[in-house]
């Protein structure tokens, strides 16, 4: 009866492996969208950096202890936060891309960004679905470090 239970569980992971294949190629995809919103942020052009998140009512940002829900909404809280020619210069660091399914996938890593006037930074946790337009964000949930006050 035991071998009979193992055989069936190592089964059923084949057949799900087999369902849902992670290709090695998907986490390379999803580190190009991230490296072409640092390239599109630092060149100060905020709708190539919106690019990377899906333009669905789906997508969730959570920030600042606020949600904006939508790919519009979420132009728009960037663009008030960061006027022209105020958006310094990104980094993301110590990325890590963990494969959820074939279809899925959750990234954590630090931002980091430089400006005239601060240099504010913090942790984030994305939530990638592939689509057909490629790998795009649908959920992102990034978080700041406060700011030392200087005395």
């Amino acid at each position: 009866m035991r071998r009979a239970g193992r055989t069936a569980v190592f089964l059923a992971a084949i057949v799900l492996f087999h369902a849902n294949p992670v290709r090695g190629d998907d986490r390379a995809q999803i580190r190009a969208v991230m490296d072409t919103q640092v390239a599109a942020w630092n060149r100060g052009d905020l709708e190539a950096f919106l690019e990377g998140y899906i333009k669905s009512p789906e997508l969730l940002f959570a920030s600042r202890g606020t949600f904006a829900r939508g790919w519009e909404p979420l132009l728009e809280r960037y663009r008030k936060a960061y006027p022209e020619g105020e958006m310094g210069h990104l980094s993301f660091d110590s990325l890590e891309v963990r494969m959820l399914s074939a279809d899925a996938a959750w990234v954590t890593g630090m931002w980091a960004l430089e400006k005239t006037d601060a240099s504010p930074h913090g942790a984030f946790t994305l939530i990638f679905r592939k689509t057909d337009d490629g790998w795009r964000i649908i959920h992102d949930h990034s978080s700041g470090v406060p700011e030392k006050k200087q005395e």
